[in-house]
């Protein structure tokens, strides 16, 4: 039987494999550096001038919820890489070496988190380049982004279960995105919430991406930051007790029917 200190050393070693990964796929790296920066200074200079007065303003406004949207896009890449490690059989060929069941899958989670956070240093290098400055201690900053992997280690659950129920990765893709671009648009990423009309408010306002782009807000701005963190944390809770168990019971299924 494996020890935990080999247990650990086999999913790290599976973790940095899921990383090195990025090489035999370029394309992947640009979704994760590109992609949100594009978002990111064509929201700012397009509509920064209509939403907040002048695109100084909108940087302080819509850097956390860029960084937010694009944390959730990136999780996407965790069911695309299970689902091909699944298609091409390298799933099974991990599961017959001696490691621990789990390996494979947590490997796969933990690399994405190395991801994640190389994502978010590289948005917020990015935004004081363009004169984004902190309003509050640096501790807030680490504190906002441990805030952002915890959720986006729940979020990866989503995606696990769409890598498994998919056929192939092209469909994850399809699934994922298709699933995420309402949930991340139709919040508080781009605009305040008080700008839509009343009856999309209440949505918006329990949306999880918004609540996790006000707690992100508060940390790096000043604001309410209590009450959106609780309710981060609550949705992370939440989103993991439901998907976890529902994705580990779909892997398993799929593996038993080979």
């Amino acid at each position: 039987m494996t020890g935990p200190l080999r247990a650990l050393q086999q999913t790290a070693t599976l973790a940095w494999r899921s990383l090195v990964q990025i090489r035999h796929n370029p394309w992947e790296l640009g979704d994760y550096s590109i992609q949100p920066i594009l978002f990111l200074v064509l929201f700012l200079y397009v509509f920064g001038g209509a939403v907040a007065g002048t695109p100084e303003d909108y940087l302080t406004f819509v850097l956390p919820g860029v960084i937010v949207m694009n944390m959730m896009f990136v999780t996407v890449y965790v069911g695309h890489g299970l689902n091909t490690d699944l298609t091409k059989g390298v799933f099974d060929r991990l599961r017959a070496l001696p490691i621990p069941r789990w390996s494979p899958l947590a490997g796969r989670i933990v690399g994405d988190l190395v991801k994640q956070a190389l994502c978010i240093v590289l948005l917020m290098a990015v935004g004081f380049l363009l004169g984004y400055r902190l309003e509050g201690p640096f501790v807030a900053l680490l504190a906002m982004t441990a805030l952002l992997l915890v959720f986006a280690l729940a979020a990866s659950w989503m995606m696990v279960l769409v890598g498994v129920v998919s056929k192939d990765p092209e469909h994850v893709q399809l699934f994922g995105f298709t699933a995420l671009f309402p949930v991340t648009f139709v919040s508080n990423v781009f605009v305040p919430v008080e700008t839509m009309p009343g009856w999309l408010q209440g949505f918006v306002q329990i949306n999880p991406v918004s609540v996790l782009t006000e707690a992100a807000r508060g940390l790096l701005a000043g604001g309410p930051v209590l009450a959106p963190v609780l309710g981060s944390l609550a949705w992370a809770l939440a989103i993991t007790a439901v998907f976890a168990p529902l994705s580990v019971w779909a892997l398993n299924r799929r593996l038993a029917k080979g």
